[in-house]
């Protein structure tokens, strides 16, 4: 299996009879209907996912309900709040709120909280223990909030890591944000997360264009014992 990286909080998890694209917002070239999504996932024979965390316009493009043309057996898996804010019909999709899951028999899709709107997913594929966090993330804006507002913040965040906690406590592959947009402490959710769970392999996601800061992760999840993966550019690829 592998992790291909698409733009922001968008990956593809491919393996040889399925396809998996979470949180689509745009392809991985500038143009919108080109790159690797468009060129290369869409032509892929074989079972495709499409999942997206929550109605956010930089984590849900309601373009991907037009992909069932081309694969009539897609199967969406979206959080509830997508229909709620009307973005799909009942029928597009199997919606799940927090603690709820969906499964075939290839793909499980379990449901966990957000500091933010909507869910994260934990994925089961492949033989993986994958983890997306959607807008999960400890968003403290300590430069701009009040203590009170900040403190809040944080064991809101802290709270959600403890309910993971209670179904693993270990997982291959998480995929977190990293979003330099917070301020002087923008890498403190990443670092909460790689110190309560063991990790094997970390992927920054949410920075936008800021790889350079985002990459710059590296050094404290290593010294946890984690295996970081720098992304360079949209599109790239990387084994699991």
């Amino acid at each position: 299996m592998k992790l291909i990286y698409i733009y922001h909080s968008g990956f593809a998890l491919v393996g040889e009879n399925f396809t998996v694209i979470i949180d689509y917002y745009k392809d991985s070239a500038s143009q919108l209907l080109t790159g690797v999504v468009h060129d290369e996932l869409l032509e892929r024979p074989g079972k495709l996912y499409v999942l997206s965390s929550h109605s956010h316009a930089d984590h849900f493009n309601p373009e991907v309900l037009e992909w069932k043309v081309m694969h009539p057996d897609v199967q969406y898996v979206f959080s509830t709040d997508i229909l709620e804010n009307g973005l799909a019909r009942l029928n597009d999709a199997c919606y799940l709120s927090k603690g709820e899951t969906w499964l075939d028999g290839v793909l499980e899709v379990e449901a966990f909280g957000s500091t933010d709107l909507g869910i994260s997913f934990l994925l089961r594929l492949d033989g993986k223990l994958i983890f997306h966090a959607g807008d999960l993330n400890n968003w403290h804006w300590k430069e701009e909030s009040t203590e009170e507002e900040v403190c809040e913040a944080e064991n809101t965040y802290l709270a959600e890591l403890e309910i993971l906690a209670r179904r693993t406590d270990r997982m291959d592959l998480v995929m977190f944000p990293v979003d330099p947009r917070l301020g002087l402490e923008y890498m403190l959710g990443a670092k909460q997360f790689v110190d309560r769970f063991r990790v094997g392999m970390f992927v920054p996601m949410h920075f936008d264009e800021e790889y350079v800061r985002a990459n710059a992760f590296r050094e404290y999840a290593e010294s946890r014992g984690v295996r970081f993966v720098e992304l360079t550019y949209r599109g790239e690829e990387v084994k699991i």
